[in-house]
């Protein structure tokens, strides 16, 4: 018996950032992990965590491709998934889990775990907000993805608002896991620079992302910083290691190169 859905939170940017037709989105979707898989050596190890850009298909898709489709060897065991993103909307502090039951996309609902609240209760930086959560869209983006991938799983959705990197990763202590749980981090890099200044200042900080030194990661460095910086600080206190996958922006893609946004793809493990 399916279990009842209470609140369910719908898209908001179908139709802008990533099509709003079932049919399109599924077909745009295959075409991008396609075109990874073909330009992408083959990771031997299942990631505990990938760290993804969240900006509109057309331009940063074919980048969080490079990282999803590492997935697709392992999908049968993963059937949890904590999912980051800076809040662009709305100012608050912590993170911040909906009060929805389940995320919708044109791909169908997502069942969000209804158990992370109480593994999460006690700690003061993490609130339920549904306005957090209403028009975010770097969540959102991440959604058809893992729908696309994954066989069944439940989420655990949380926008990251002012919160310091030593409270993430007292959060992502708590929803850690086993295998079955994925990490995914969602935000993009610098932000409208030229396309060689930009370049620059990525690579310094995908250098820093490799090297697990969250402390090098500046304001203006990356949209996502916050959820970042708490990802790395665990990931350093577990002896994990990072791949850099790919190191692209706007201007590659899909826009000029006077003013662009920079996207990078890394894997966790």
């Amino acid at each position: 018996m399916n279990e009842t859905v209470h609140q369910i939170r719908l898209p908001a940017v179908a139709g802008m950032f990533y099509p709003a037709d079932r049919k399109t989105l599924n077909h745009d979707i295959q075409h991008y992990l396609k075109l990874a898989q073909a330009s992408h050596p083959a990771l031997d190890i299942k990631p505990k965590a990938i760290i993804v850009p969240h900006a509109g298909y057309i331009f940063s898709a074919a980048i969080a491709a490079s990282a999803y489709q590492y997935l697709i060897p392992h999908k049968h065991k993963i059937n949890r998934v904590v999912l980051l993103g800076p809040c662009h909307r709305t100012f608050f502090k912590g993170l911040a889990l909906p009060a929805s039951d389940a995320f919708n996309t044109p791909l169908g609902n997502i069942p969000v775990d209804q158990a992370a609240g109480q593994l999460l209760s006690g700690l003061d930086q993490v609130i339920i907000s549904e306005q957090a959560h209403t028009d975010e869209h770097s969540l959102e983006v991440q959604l058809p993805f893992l729908q696309s991938i994954l066989d069944h799983f439940s989420l655990i959705p949380l926008v990251v608002g002012d919160a310091s990197q030593q409270e993430v990763a007292e959060v992502l202590e708590r929803l850690w896991g086993d295998e079955q749980t994925l990490i995914v981090l969602s935000t993009d890099l610098s932000h409208y620079h030229d396309y060689h200044h930009a370049k620059q200042l990525d690579r310094s900080t995908s250098d820093a992302i490799a090297n697990l030194k969250p402390e090098l990661i500046g304001y203006e460095d990356a949209c996502g910083r916050n959820g970042l910086k708490g990802v790395l600080s665990i990931a350093r206190q577990k002896q994990l290691s990072v791949d850099i996958l790919d190191i692209r922006n706007s201007g590659d893609t899909a826009g000029d190169k006077n003013r662009v946004v920079g996207y990078g793809a890394y894997a966790i493990h």
